[in-house]
């Protein structure tokens, strides 16, 4: 049994945050950002949204391109850093919010890897006999984590959901593999300091500025590239395949520089490479699902096609995906 996709879903908030806009809050510039990190613009929530109604409409279109019934769903994994709450899993949320009773349903935080880490676990699930079909999502509000006065920062982030469908199939279509990484040492290059046990919340944590994420950017950007490159070929060498044989490479949307360094080092050619970051920016764990989502409507995922992913995320964690569409 393989878990082969069968429906897909994202969503964008309506508002949409240019570099121009950006000029206005911080010293920065539309050629800064763009020369930098290849971004133009990106999406944030309104006022009265929150993670749970982004993910939720993302698994609702899924589901309706499936033709899928809420109570046909056995498990809801969704990945996000920026939950709705401390807990419980705002993947409940969305359980409830779209009425699928008979799931079980639970968050994983891998910041950038989540929603390959949620495929990996649901893949797993599935394979296993423990459901037949389960929804992954990957969904963030990063536009609440970051410093909007920190111009290193603030340009990099948006705000998004997507979701796939999964469902159990006797078919070589599916997910092939899932290769999974993480490494401690690197926590304090990419990480949001508060507020959690670490450092609970304070008058003097929030002058501080703990609750932001903070991030080397350089530092980050070398790792980030050769750990792309290793669990990329990982997972083609893993089913015997070569660059040559990919369809399209749908990796994590960090920046334009990452993403070239990445597909120059694999090999892959730009009709391969599926890039969506100039258009709403880094949104972590949902920058795959939606650029899945995205890619299908434009017409570039065909049956048979192998689909390649890869994301690197805080942590450090890293992963990769091989899909026979």
């Amino acid at each position: 049994m393989n878990a082969r996709i069968i429906g897909t879903g994202s969503y964008l908030p309506e508002r949409v945050m240019t570099n121009y806009d950006l000029e206005k809050m911080v010293d920065t510039s539309h050629e800064w950002i763009v020369t930098r990190t290849g971004i133009e613009e990106r999406r944030i929530v309104a006022d009265d949204q929150s993670t749970s109604d982004m993910a939720t409409i993302a698994a609702q279109r899924a589901m309706d391109m499936a033709g899928v019934k809420a109570e046909d769903i056995d498990l809801i994994v969704l990945g996000t850093i920026t939950g709705d709450y401390p807990w419980p899993a705002t993947a409940c949320v969305v359980q409830a919010n779209i009425g699928a009773k008979n799931a079980f349903a639970y968050d994983v935080s891998a910041a950038c890897s989540g929603f390959l880490y949620a495929l990996s676990s649901a893949n797993d699930f599935l394979r296993a006999g423990s459901g037949k079909k389960a929804l992954v999502i990957g969904a963030e509000t990063l536009s609440r984590a970051v410093d909007w006065t920190d111009r290193n920062t603030c340009v990099l982030f948006g705000d998004g959901a997507g979701a796939v469908l999964l469902e159990a199939q006797d078919s070589d279509s599916g997910v092939l593999s899932c290769h999974l990484h993480s490494d401690g040492n690197y926590l304090e290059l990419l990480y949001q300091p508060g507020f959690g046990a670490k450092h609970p919340p304070s008058v003097e944590g929030i002058e501080a500025k703990l609750p932001y994420l903070k991030m080397q950017g350089n530092e980050v950007f070398k790792v980030a590239v050769r750990s792309l490159t290793e669990v990329s070929n990982e997972a083609l060498e893993t089913n015997g395949f070569t660059s040559a044989d990919v369809a399209q490479f749908i990796p994590h949307q960090a920046n334009l520089r990452i993403l070239e360094a990445t597909t120059k080092r694999l090999k892959l050619t730009d009709e391969q490479s599926f890039i969506n970051v100039n258009k709403y920016g880094n949104t972590s764990g949902a920058t795959i699902p939606i650029a899945i989502d995205e890619a299908f409507h434009q017409g570039l995922l065909k049956e048979g096609d192998l689909i390649l992913s890869a994301a690197f995320g805080g942590g450090f964690t890293w992963g990769s995906t091989l899909i026979r569409w």
